[in-house]
């Protein structure tokens, strides 16, 4: 016990938390946002300023906190329903019509904080736990590559010594060398995104070395009261600051794309949505560059939570709805993840409300992959899932909804990163690009995994993209369709 307190006591580096701060103050003002949604509360605004800003959104503009407060008081039906038209067309601008898909990844449920209500905190005698050594991590990306035919992941580590950087970084190298053999050729994981605590500067440079996609960090929630109440004094966690700078410290270190997000739930939301957007603010003005991606996962039960049914700001669906809607206007270019925690409804209302990326075949248990572990047990997991389906039926679903998926990551290797994809995707550039190597990652997918209801699906589908193509992008046509040949020839991992 006490060389695991020695561990946390070294974690903190305070010199690399005030170094961003503003005379001591970090960028959160809990009294100016209480006061500002106060003052508001119980307005509906005037539809002529709605519609001015919407159509800054529209132009791919970042909006402020105080046009963020403005749509957050929209109650009349007409302008909710004008706000989610202007989302959806804001995200077919940005990112046109695909969604990127990816699987979770926890290694382990070590943690030495002890969240109040997370499943895997320190207190938490219920739970089982286990981090997975590197061959079984391997075992498990041979069925994630090549049975389910992911291509992109969002790895999870807990805050303790077993996860530590060398873990992640061995870990992180292990994934990337399985090879899988498929129908017509190789699959592996392309692209690893990494949800991890807060690290040091130097510490971070190591996890960017060994080629690491988003850096994800979510605060949980930006209410300085309701954090300390949430992450008890003594744990790591439990300092604000040293969570709030931690992206700060990842652009420093290199990593170009960060990660964003809030536990919608554990204090009002519409708090934390000020807040978020005030984040990417902060991240762009300071570093250059905003969230390349902003997660808002809502609070569900877990193992020995404290939330109860009662607890007063739990997050009704229409509320919800309204998060991901402000979310894509006030931060047009950013990606946004919806995961399996919410039910499947609820995620193919998302596709309209702005949202760019989703989780499918999720197993969140510890070895769930390999193990075929398609039960949702308490003690072996962080909290239970509302989506169960599988890849492949998601894809069919978005298939029959007029959505491509994507299983891209050629930007990534090309260079496509940081302030680059974010001038990119703000000036519609990035599309050109997308549009191409979705439909080569697409056919690829389809042939080495898809079900014939999936093939059926996305033949049409497919032919429409490439007739776009033609109409949109003619300069790039030979090319492409050169590569699109090969890959149905059996090629693998072509992009431009």
């Amino acid at each position: 016990m006490e060389t695991l307190k020695g561990w946390a006591g070294q974690r903190i580096r305070q010199d690399e938390v005030t170094k961003y701060m503003d005379e001591g103050r970090d960028f959160i003002d809990d009294d100016a946002i209480e006061a500002a949604i106060k003052a508001a509360e119980g307005h509906e605004p005037d539809p002529a300023a709605v519609r001015e800003i919407l159509a800054k959104s529209l132009a791919v503009k970042d909006l402020t906190p105080a046009e963020v407060l403005t749509l957050i008081n929209v109650n009349d039906k007409g302008m909710l329903e004008e706000m989610r038209a202007t989302a959806l067309a804001v995200k077919l601008k940005v990112y046109d019509n695909r969604i990127v898909t990816f699987a979770p990844f926890y290694l382990g449920n070590y943690c030495v904080n002890r969240c109040a209500y997370c499943g895997f905190n320190n207190d938490n005698t219920s739970a089982s736990r286990k981090v997975l050594s590197q061959e079984e991590i391997r075992r498990e990306i041979e069925v994630l590559a090549g049975e389910i035919g992911h291509k992109r992941l969002i790895v999870v580590y807990g805050e303790h010594p077993k996860n530590d950087v060398d873990y992640i970084v061995e870990s992180m190298k292990t994934i990337y060398d399985v090879k899988v053999k498929t129908k017509h050729g190789t699959n592996a994981i392309r692209r690893i995104n990494v949800n991890a605590p807060p690290f040091s500067i130097s510490d971070l440079k190591k996890i960017n070395e060994a080629g690491i996609g988003t850096y994800q960090v979510f605060q949980e929630t930006y209410h300085k009261k309701t954090y300390a109440r949430m992450h008890p004094a003594g744990t790591i966690k439990a300092d604000y600051n040293w969570r709030l700078y931690a992206m700060h410290r990842a652009m420093e270190a290199g990593i170009d794309d960060v990660g964003i997000g809030a536990l919608f739930g554990l204090y009002d939301w519409r708090f934390e949505l000020i807040a978020l957007v005030r984040h990417t603010q902060e991240l762009e003005k300071r570093m250059g560059i905003g969230a390349h991606t902003v997660s808002f996962p809502r609070l569900v039960p877990a193992l020995n939570s404290v939330i109860t049914p009662d607890w007063p700001y739990l997050v009704s669906d229409d509320d919800f709805k309204k998060i991901m809607m402000i979310i894509r206007l006030a931060v047009p270019y950013t990606g946004m993840i919806i995961t399996a925690r919410e039910k499947g409804a609820i995620r193919d209302e998302a596709l309209r409300l702005g949202v760019t990326q989703m989780d499918a075949s999720s197993r969140i248990a510890i070895g769930g992959y390999a193990n075929c572990v398609t039960t949702q047990e308490e003690e072996k997991q962080q909290f239970i899932l509302g989506d169960t389906r599988s890849l492949d039926e998601l894809i069919c679903d978005l298939a029959a909804q007029g959505f491509i998926t994507s299983f891209c990551t050629a930007g990534y290797r090309c260079g496509r990163t940081g302030k680059c994809i974010m001038d990119l995707l703000r000036s519609g550039a990035e599309g050109k690009f997308c549009k191409l190597n979705a439909i080569l990652t697409f056919q690829e997918w389809v042939d080495d995994f898809g079900s014939e209801a999936t093939k059926q699906l996305a033949k049409p589908l497919i032919e429409r993209e490439i007739a776009e193509v033609k109409r949109k992008n003619p300069q790039a046509l030979d090319i492409f369709m050169n590569y699109y040949e090969r890959v149905k020839k059996g090629e693998r991992d072509l992009y431009l």
